[in-house]
């Protein structure tokens, strides 16, 4: 078995070991580790033996602390109405984490996905301060979601750590997958395109969305950046269990809004991912999916 493939089994192994469940009269809480660090600009996805992203750990004199995140959510979770949950940072010994650094204009990004990744969220909890965040999610169907709660502690490099939630309710079947190119979302037309003619895995790619109004067919010319950048993009692969390592967070190289924005990353893996692309035109977020095949 190579080294790589090994390291991602580990890593998997260590996250899914860390997913605790303890119920108490009100709240249900969960912990799981940060198993993604480093600098993830391009969305590059390489992990070591201890499940770390491997990037750039040069930020201060600060040593590098390993995190959790601790997520209390309501007793019953309530479809497709606002719940309250509280995400808690805390270090290897369960100290809070207290201070952290603003990146892509947030202190936390909180990526929520349904686990047949049908449905998609990215919201920012508020910080309370010694660690603690606070938002509002929706979950609008039962069934089982990861979150990806992504956040830098300050002097160390990005971390993400994934917690789960269960909405009650029987499950529907899962939808079909289909690979198409163009989609229309609301008045925006998105053309994905890629620099080759198969995705491969593990092999650095460049993605593009080409954006045009849907009622003339013409390239928009009201983009605005969204959080500091001309796009963000997330990308997650199907798994029966979804870990930090199916994760992967991109931002758009420069560019101009009037051009095609263009991401560089790899799929690390063989499978099955769906792609969200966001972007910001005339006030409003463009949320933009698509299934891809890595070969």
């Amino acid at each position: 078995m190579g080294k790589d493939i090994m390291n991602r089994l580990v890593s998997a192994l260590l996250v899914s070991s860390t997913l605790l469940l303890a119920q108490s009269c009100s709240t249900l809480g969960q912990s799981g580790d940060a198993s993604v660090e480093g600098d993830k600009h391009h969305g590059h996805h390489n992990h070591n033996e201890h499940g770390h992203h491997h990037g750039s750990h040069g930020h201060g004199n600060k040593p590098s602390v390993k995190t959790k995140a601790i997520l209390t959510t309501p007793s019953k979770i309530t479809l497709d109405k606002p719940n309250s949950l509280v995400i808690d940072i805390q270090d290897s010994e369960g100290n809070a984490v207290p201070d952290f650094e603003v990146f892509q204009e947030k202190i936390m990004h909180l990526i929520v996905v349904s686990d047949d990744l049908d449905f998609y969220d990215h919201i920012h909890p508020e910080y309370k301060g010694n660690g603690r965040f606070e938002v509002e999610a929706n979950f609008p169907k039962p069934g089982d979601y990861t979150l990806f709660s992504d956040y830098k502690p300050s002097g160390n490099p990005e971390r993400v750590s994934v917690v789960k939630v269960k909405a009650p309710g029987t499950t529907s079947s899962l939808s079909d997958i289909e690979i198409k190119n163009t989609k229309v979302f609301g008045n925006t037309k998105v053309e994905l395109s890629f620099d080759k003619p198969k995705v491969q895995a593990n092999e650095e790619v460049m993605i593009s969305f080409k954006l045009k109004d849907a009622a003339n067919n013409k390239p928009v010319n009201d983009l605005q950046t969204y959080l500091g950048e001309a796009g963000h993009l997330v990308i997650v692969k199907q798994s029966e269990s979804i870990t930090a390592s199916d994760y992967i967070h991109a931002h758009a190289l420069p560019g101009k809004t009037t051009e095609p924005i263009r991401f560089a990353t790899q799929f690390p893996e063989k499978g099955t991912y769906k792609v969200w692309g966001q972007f910001k035109r005339n006030g409003e977020i463009v949320t933009a999916d698509f299934w891809v095949n890595a070969l």
